[in-house]
């Protein structure tokens, strides 16, 4: 066993990402990092009794390219026995970055309810991570949007995501496994690709030649951070009978944020579009020292200051 999947071995162990008969959904695209994850789980598979299907999503933005990934995983689907599904969205139109995100994750999770499987691999690597990290620093985001992605994030694994492209690049020169590269990944169609083809490389050479290193390092402490006051504030919301505006308004800023987000995601299940500048006008409303009843309307949603009560109600339209 080579040493590159003993480091996936171990990063997998470390963060609990399978385990013995574990059911794997692999994202594959026909890219390098994807071909990678595909070849050492395929590897591994006998070692851990792992149960392996494939799912690939053909946009057909790219005409001929994207249907000759298409038949390159098909191929690897045979080379390996596994089965491999397939989704062609119907459309032909432009769509952004997070629209394909979303047909994407969307199909791969449908595969592992129906199939009843556990889990879903993506081949997201160390550059990957530190791209996201820095396209939500330019986009805005807070302690949780900085935190980048988790090696394991509910049902989504990623094996890869302390690895750097250069030493996935070598696996696959060293192992022979041919891969397919997105040319548009050399264009600046995307804030990513922007991100990749310009910054990092501006970083690199004036300011720090190992800042990929660096920010990953950042994004683990900022993540770890995230994770205890999310706790503290889970605890703080727990310990509420009702939701007082004193009792908020005596926690630290932190977590009142954290405690209102946990209130709205109950009324309002993966409210993603919710806004640090929702959360601000909520807790203004708290502090507003006016005799009357305060109101905020988001999002759907109506929040009611009321003498000491916060009243959050979805809205009927």
């Amino acid at each position: 066993m080579s040493k590159f999947i003993k480091k996936i071995q171990n990063t997998a162990h470390q963060n609990n990402l399978w385990k013995k008969s574990s059911r794997i959904v692999i994202g594959v695209s026909g890219g390098p990092d994807s071909i990678c994850l595909l070849d050492i789980l395929a590897e591994l598979g006998p070692k851990y009794d792992l149960q392996i299907i494939i799912a690939h999503v053909n946009y057909g933005l790219r005409g001929k390219d994207s249907q000759r990934d298409e038949t390159l995983v098909r191929k690897l689907a045979n080379k390996y026995n596994l089965k491999a599904l397939f989704l062609k969205p119907i459309g032909g139109k432009k769509i952004s970055e997070n629209e394909m995100r979303d047909i994407r994750y969307e199909f791969f999770e449908k595969l592992r309810v129906k199939n009843n499987y556990d889990v879903i691999a993506v081949g997201h690597n160390l550059e990957d991570q530190v791209e996201t990290f820095l396209m939500r620093i330019i986009r805005g985001a807070g302690l949780k949007g900085l935190s980048a992605m988790q090696y394991k994030s509910g049902k989504i694994i990623r094996p890869l995501l302390g690895m750097p492209r250069t030493e996935i690049l070598v696996y696959l020169k060293n192992k022979k496994l041919a891969y397919r590269t997105d040319k548009t990944n050399k264009t600046d169609l995307f804030l990513r690709n922007k991100i990749r083809n310009k910054l990092l490389p501006y970083l690199e050479k004036n300011f720090n030649p190992k800042i990929k290193k660096t920010i990953f390092e950042a994004i683990r402490s900022i993540a770890e951070d995230h994770s205890l006051i999310q706790e503290l504030a889970d605890q703080a919301y727990e310990k509420q009978q009702s939701l007082s505006v004193k009792k908020i308004l005596k926690l630290h800023p932190a977590l009142q944020r954290r405690v209102l987000m946990r209130l709205i995601s109950e009324k309002r299940p993966g409210s993603k579009d919710i806004e640090a500048a929702h959360i601000e006008e909520i807790i203004k409303a708290l502090r507003s020292t006016k005799g009357k009843n305060q109101i905020v309307l988001f999002k759907g949603l109506k929040m009611t200051k009321k003498g000491d009560k916060v009243i959050i109600v979805k809205l009927n339209h």
